[in-house]
């Protein structure tokens, strides 16, 4: 074996846990990288897979009735290729000994026209069958149906379970005799909302949905398949005048689609976490690196001059220092393959609870490999090429000579006059001071560390901030009930009689298309009185907004996707009823948490559509332990389309979603964990590994082992004291950074870092500095005085 390869294996053996450390912050880099872009890759795959299996449209409109010999004309339109038409329709679900509230999407399926587009999947036992119809009315009126898979599962419910469902006034029983997937449901829930208990997809016979509702030879929902290369707004304009005449107000994009939209949703904020924190993970393996490799240099002089003398070209003894860091790098990236391989089916997993595909497999991509670990090599190879080139710099005669001693001179401690301070405290300000570099970059390190683990923290405090939010502050009702049509607001003095009702306030939701110049947005306003109290619009800030008396309130993200400020007009189109154009003033703008929402005074919004005091939604407040009374007494009245119940809500998010996030936080939290151990033991070992020769003198002059470990183990902990609020600075900074990157139309992740994040991310720096002051105490303890001493000279 060469001479420098025996070197490299006894440096490696000599600093061990140094190499560990700093492979462990590489592993997660590399394994940040892998879990998220592996299982965001998977679930971009299984996406397209499953739409293209299914055939998935590209445009859809919803109306009141239209004429099915209206599908032709639809079908002949430039820039079509497939048309599709279904009866659908919302009703109320209920299932025998269960009380919270379930709405259940009706779709038809037409035996005599099977369906091209949006096709189904049948799971469990028949899957993969040829079945193309869920099954004709038996002959006690019963409806065979296909169910949606997660909400069979999260029901209970199996092939010959028997719901109830109040379809058009009457209730029909629907037998489940199968489950199902399709491509428009991959995400399935109300308002944008995961809620697989609360809501599920049930396919019927066609025709018995069409006579339920009066739809015989008629439809009332459009899917499109665009032909390669058509113009999208040119056929959904089209399509749009088209139905206009028939209630079809706006023709929806597939990137607007609601399932869609979601899942594109998701996969773009994982590619900002997959890609920034990692990124930070790695630079700060770089960094670590980069001091390790200058400073074993430094300490390897007399080494390095030796195997020059001896012949040694520059190029080997770079080469040998390379080599050490891509052995280390190696290692990382073993780890990180492995550990995000693992962390990656996790993920996959989770995924596998919000999005429903009939193929989920968790797939590692070559590419994906190639690229972590050629992502760590090249930021380790640019984070270490400057110390390595200093090897070569290195004349043999200059190496030789110990390094310059520092310019001792009176520190900025003592000009000011506090000299007189305890004499082990006074070297350790004076060592700081005279090497200025060194300090802040140990500093920046830990403070670095501290910002990592504040980040990793982020996620379960946003969590439990938004459930506080939404739940607490924002929605204060109970129950949100909502009816088929618009009605006058006495309904609301029925809900006022039921059991345990203590407050009504009625809302009134509407359809629009706000347009500012060449912006276009489609949006609802919900129209609410003065004093609303049971949903409020609130800021990030807990301040609560009052709606307008005349013009509308904008959340900011709307209001920035429109180009408008307040003071602005902006013209509101009505995708309901008599279709006015209306021009509204922005008087006030929110920056909310979640959705594209608007805001307007209740009766200033029914008087500009023409209207008396209507309403279709009323927020209830109910008596604690009267919910399941209450909900079932709204049962009975015909013109309740549905309720949704906030605390069933709230159990279904902290079922899947915050349970979800916590992990993920909980795997950052891990990663940035490892990096502040990786940060603090090795700064306390290199400044061991440079000092001893000090350390070793103060010994001899008669320094006790506990003063001169007091010196260095000082120094470490005055420069973690410093760096702990620098850190909690930068990780809030870090915060917002990543907050505004994340920032979508569904969802803007609020900053609200606790108290107990900074006071973790504190602990982790402490307990790491405590690890490594024994590590460096013990190895004080059994310094070799003359080995230390030992000089040239």
């Amino acid at each position: 074996m060469k001479a420098l390869n025996l070197k490299l294996l006894r440096d490696l053996r000599l600093m061990w846990s140094q190499a560990l450390t700093i492979a462990l912050v590489v592993a997660s880099g590399v394994g940040g990288f892998i879990t998220t872009l592996s299982a965001v890759d998977s679930l971009a795959r299984a996406r397209d897979a499953f739409y293209a299996q299914g055939h998935f449209a590209d445009v859809f409109v919803s109306f009141k009735r239209a004429p099915l010999s209206l599908a032709d004309t639809l079908r002949a339109l430039p820039g079509v290729a497939d048309v599709q038409t279904t009866v659908e329709a919302d009703v109320r679900v209920q299932i025998e000994g269960q009380n919270d509230p379930i709405i259940g999407h009706l779709i038809g399926v037409d035996a005599r026209r099977p369906p091209r587009l949006n096709l189904t999947t049948l799971r469990g036992p028949h899957a993969g069958d040829a079945a193309e119809h869920p099954g004709r009315p038996r002959s006690d009126g019963s409806l065979p149906v296909w169910v949606s898979e997660a909400f069979a599962q999260a029901r209970g419910l199996a092939p010959g379970s028997r719901l109830s469902a109040l379809v058009n006034g009457r209730q029909r029983t629907l037998v489940v005799t199968g489950t199902a997937l399709s491509p428009e449901y991959i995400f399935a829930g109300p308002f944008g909302i995961p809620d697989q208990r609360g809501f599920g997809v049930f396919w019927v016979d066609g025709e018995a949905l069409a006579a339920a509702y009066d739809m015989a030879d008629a439809f009332n929902h459009v899917a499109v398949k665009l032909a390669p290369g058509a113009d999208l707004p040119a056929v959904r304009d089209a399509l749009q005048r088209r139905l206009a005449r028939y209630g079809g107000r706006e023709a929806i994009a597939r990137e607007d689609q609601t399932s869609h939209a979601m899942l594109d949703n998701e996969i773009k904020e994982q590619h900002v976490l997959g890609s920034v924190l990692p990124a930070i993970f790695l630079g700060v393996a770089s960094f670590l690196l980069n001091v390790v490799v200058s400073r074993l240099v430094a300490t390897q002089r007399e080494q390095i001059a030796t195997l020059k003398a001896l012949g040694y070209p520059n190029r080997s003894i770079g080469a040998h220092y390379l080599k050490l860091v891509l052995l280390i790098v190696a290692l990382g990236c073993l780890l990180g393959l492995g550990l995000g391989s693992a962390l990656g089916r996790m993920l996959t997993g989770l995924y596998a609870e919000f999005f429903r595909f009939p193929r989920f497999e968790h797939v590692l991509p070559a590419w994906l490999v190639l690229l972590s670990v050629g992502t760590a090599v090249l930021t380790a190879v640019a984070g270490t090429l400057n110390a390595i080139a200093a090897t070569v710099r290195l004349a043999p005669a200059e190496a030789m000579r110990p390094p310059a001693p520092g310019r001792y001179r009176r520190t900025l401690v003592e000009r000011l006059g506090l000299a007189r301070m305890n004499t082990t405290l006074r070297m350790i300000l004076r060592q700081m001071e005279r090497r200025p570099l060194r300090t802040a970059l140990s500093i920046g390190e830990v403070a670095a560390a501290v910002a990592i683990v504040v980040m990793g923290s982020f996620f379960r405090d946003a969590m439990d901030r938004i459930v506080d939010m939404q739940f607490h502050v924002r929605m204060r009702a109970d129950v949100q009930v909502w009816l088929y049509e618009p009605g006058p607001q006495r309904a609301g003095l029925e809900l006022a009689r039921l059991t345990g009702v203590l407050a009504v306030e009625p809302a009134r939701q509407v359809a629009v298309t706000l347009v500012n110049g060449h912006h276009r947005e489609r949006a609802g306003i919900l129209g609410q009185p003065p004093d609303a109290q049971l949903l409020r619009a609130v800021d990030l800030n807990d301040r609560v907004h009052t709606v307008p008396g005349q013009g509308l309130l904008l959340t900011d993200r709307l209001a920035t996707k429109l180009g408008l400020r307040v003071g602005d007009t902006v013209q509101v189109e009505v995708l309901e009823g008599r279709g006015r154009v209306l021009q509204l003033p922005v008087d006030a703008v929110v920056d909310e948490m979640m959705g594209l929402n608007a805001y307007m005074d209740l009766h200033t919004l029914n008087r500009l559509l023409g209207d008396d005091d209507l309403a279709n939604a009323y927020l209830v407040q109910v008596a604690r332990g009267q919910e399941d009374a209450f909900l079932a007494a709204t049962r009975a009245l015909p013109q309740v389309a549905g309720a949704f119940s906030k605390a069933s809500m709230l159990r279904n998010m902290q079922e899947v979603s915050a349970r979800n996030v916590r992990i993920m936080g909980a795997v950052l939290t891990a990663f940035a964990a490892v990096i502040a151990v990786g940060v603090v033991y090795n700064n306390a070992r290199i400044a061991l590994a440079e000092r001893a020769w000090e350390l070793a003198s103060l010994r001899v002059l008669g320094f006790t082992r506990g003063e001169v470990s007091a010196l260095l183990l000082g120094e470490l902990g005055l420069s973690i004291a410093v760096a702990l609020p620098l850190g909690m600075l930068l990780g809030s900074g870090l915060v917002h950074a990543v907050t505004e990157l994340l920032k979508s139309d569904q969802f803007h992740f609020p900053v609200a870092l606790q108290p107990r994040s900074y006071a973790w991310a504190a602990l982790c720096v402490a307990a790491a500095g405590l690890a490594s002051a024994l590590v460096v105490r013990r190895r004080i303890d059994r310094l070799d005085i003359v080995a230390a001493l030992k000089t040239r000279e």
